[in-house]
């Protein structure tokens, strides 16, 4: 009757008191507070992309993953899988049940929830706590290791914002207890390495109880963890490690690139801000791709185009860039966030949330069963699109990604504002002002366009008009925003990247913004160049063609979705006469409802490229040529966003003609 009453209240409800979660002394102070989860509904294409995952994997892998996921899962009292996977899908399937206000999601994330509280016993410990004999196919082992625990505490976090349950908070509170009492005798990688790698997602759990609760010991606790975590403001500002090859776990660099930050908050040194600042340029020009993640089939690579990259990397580096964002408030990670949000994420999964990928490649000319020469293959099913093929991990992992991002559009700010810092169609409720209940209705055509209209009004009828701030990011590519307050253009100051309008807003106000985009061209691996407009990376468009391909094994799933095509992709850009302004934008807005395929790409670029005929292997070509004429006559490519992609090529060859050879002379 209890799990009843919490889900109905959760859908009626609007989080109280409790939900906005400031810093408390002597940790720094925020700029921003996370909403209630549930406050942001998405609308428009994010809307559509919700409701997709609902419908596909996340709503349902309990029933396309039984053996994992069903009852037996030793999260649940059972005594199968006891690792991670289970609480992995958790930590995407409760944000996107309160976000959607799903009842029969909420409803599957509340038995997990119920399941861990009421696995907690008298000295604190909570989830599995006996091994059980190997089993293919499921993690029964460790069962008391560290890492799975630390999903689990983002779970019950994000459940706490949902509910404000009290529950939660005595259950951290004696977990912590637990932890503060025997990590001196096991410490976060006694039973695996995983946990010193992830240790700051323990961290900023103990940071966000500390600052509700005020206990001494959670700040005691929090130098523990810390001093147990691999350094990461040393290997993020040495940046050693990135040329490298095989130095890390690209996933572990996605979890951990948050970890200086986390701690700063504690620390208040500046070299622990300044330290994923510093890995982010040489990132850059290592083993970057240009969707912001690198090349890490599982072990760290050059950024090779046709090098993989995981999807467990996309979703981790994303909730890494959002804690990053509210804690420091550096805009650069909005801009980092939409870079991997709106381009890696989306061409990873298919359209109806049924199937994934475990690699992507920047340049992917076919998603076969073939041997790819990545560092950890799983019988060549890595790139094409299934559930188990690659390795579980992703297929239960892969959740978070979306919901989580739809949750950070929206902050609160200290001075009882609100603040826009990324930027996707939604509705935000949130209390303003000391307190009265504001809506404000965002409508865009973001990323693809570059237009916003934002609609103010109230929850109750008699607040009509409020004194606050409304505050917008603007994004770090746009020279000259333009605002319109009710229609009026106004001389908005853009302070540290924000335009801050503090007035008495009343119903039915609005604010319009504009942030102009232009082509530009940006410079990748080996002098490669990639074509970007605002947010987004484009991509050639080929056609492809999708086939089922049935497995033999049954360890990667029934099979999975080849992807194939008959388009020529062997282009190459001329850095002697291509600029931005030979490229013809062409932009169809209002989108559709998803947006995100090749026949619904609301932009497309025309660009004038070269054939290279002797370009036959994505993989074996000199990305910059300064002699030889391998080149053909010039044609016009169509490229699209990289997110509407599953076959591409993004990074492209540059060649230069020699000096002694003229066009008007040349014959191709």
């Amino acid at each position: 009757m209890r799990t009843k009453l919490i889900t109905i209240l959760a859908i009626i409800l609007p989080l109280a008191a409790g939900a906005q979660v400031f810093n408390r002394a002597p940790l720094e102070e925020t700029r921003y507070a996370q909403l209630p989860l549930g406050s942001i509904s998405p609308d428009g294409w994010l809307k559509e992309q919700l409701q997709r995952q609902a419908n596909g994997l996340t709503g349902h892998l309990d029933e396309v993953y039984p053996e994992v996921m069903g009852p037996d899962n030793a999260w649940l009292g059972g005594d199968g899988d006891a690792w991670e996977r289970g609480p992995y899908w958790i930590d995407g399937l409760l944000p996107l049940a309160y976000i959607l206000k799903d009842k029969v999601l909420i409803a599957k994330a509340q038995k997990w929830v119920e399941a861990i509280l009421a696995s907690q016993q008298p000295d604190g410990y909570i989830g599995p706590a006996q091994d059980h004999p190997f089993v293919y196919g499921l993690q029964r082992g460790k069962a008391r290791d560290w890492w799975p625990k630390m999903v689990a505490l983002k779970i019950l976090q994000q459940y706490y914002m949902a509910t404000a349950d009290p529950r939660v908070i005595d259950c951290l509170s004696s977990f912590f207890r637990f932890q503060l009492n025997t990590l001196g005798q096991t410490p976060l990688d006694h039973w695996s390495d995983w946990g010193k790698w992830r240790g700051a997602d323990n961290l900023e759990v103990v940071y966000w109880l500390y600052s509700i609760t005020g206990d001494q010991s959670l700040l005691e606790l929090g130098e523990l963890i810390h001093s147990q975590t691999v350094d990461w403001t040393s290997m993020l500002q040495d940046g050693g490690f990135f040329r490298t090859p095989y130095s890390v776990h690209c996933v572990n660099l996605g979890q951990g690139f948050k970890a200086p930050a986390v701690w700063w908050q504690y620390s208040h040194d500046g070299t622990d801000l300044e330290a994923p600042v510093k890995a982010a340029q040489t990132i850059r020009h290592t083993v970057g791709l240009p969707t912001g993640l690198w090349a890490g089939d599982e072990m760290l690579h050059a950024g090779e185009p046709t090098r993989g990259s995981e999807l467990c990397t996309a979703v981790e580096m994303m909730y890494s860039l959002e804690e990053m964002l509210r804690i420091t408030g550096d805009l650069r990670w909005a801009d980092y966030l939409e870079r991997v949000a709106f381009n890696a994420l989306p061409a990873q999964v298919t359209d109806d949330f049924s199937a994934k990928q475990y690699y992507q490649q920047t340049n992917q000319v076919s998603c076969t069963l073939d041997t790819w020469g990545f560092s950890t293959p799983h019988d060549g099913t890595d790139v094409v699109f299934g559930t188990l093929n690659g390795y579980p991990c992703c297929l239960s992992n892969m959740h978070q990604g979306w919901p989580k991002f739809t949750q950070n559009l929206w902050y609160a700010t200290p001075d009882g504002g609100l603040a826009a810092l990324v930027f996707a169609p939604c509705e935000v409720k949130a209390k303003v002002a000391g307190g009265i209940d504001v809506i404000v209705k965002e409508s865009t055509d973001y990323p693809f366009g570059d237009s916003f209209r934002f609609s103010v009004s109230f929850a109750r009828c008699r607040d009509r008009k409020a004194t606050f701030p409304l505050s917008f990011r603007v994004p770090g590519w746009c020279d000259s925003p333009e605002v319109l307050v009710n229609g009026e253009p106004v001389k908005a100051r853009v302070s540290d990247g924000m335009i801050r309008l503090e007035r008495e807003w009343r119903r039915k106000d609005t604010v319009t913004l504009r942030f102009p985009m232009k082509v530009d061209v940006e410079e990748w691996y080996d002098k490669a160049w990639t074509i970007v407009r605002g947010p987004l990376v484009y991509a050639l468009r080929m056609e492809e063609n999708w086939t089922w391909t049935p497995f033999q094994k049954g360890f990667y799933g029934k099979g999975a979705w080849e992807v194939t095509s008959s388009s020529p992709w062997n282009y190459c850009l001329m850095r002697d006469s291509f600029s931005a302004d030979s490229c013809r934008v062409s932009v169809n807005v209002p989108v559709v409802s998803y947006p995100w395929n090749t026949d619904n790409a609301p932009v497309r670029i025309s660009v004038p490229a070269r054939e290279l005929k002797s370009w036959k292997n994505p993989a074996s070509v000199s990305f910059w040529t300064e002699d030889g004429v391998d080149f053909g006559e010039e044609k016009t490519i169509e490229l699209v966003p990289y997110g509407c992609t599953a076959l591409r090529i993004a990074e492209f060859p540059t060649r230069i003609v020699p000096w002694d050879v003229e066009y008007r002379d040349f014959k191709y």
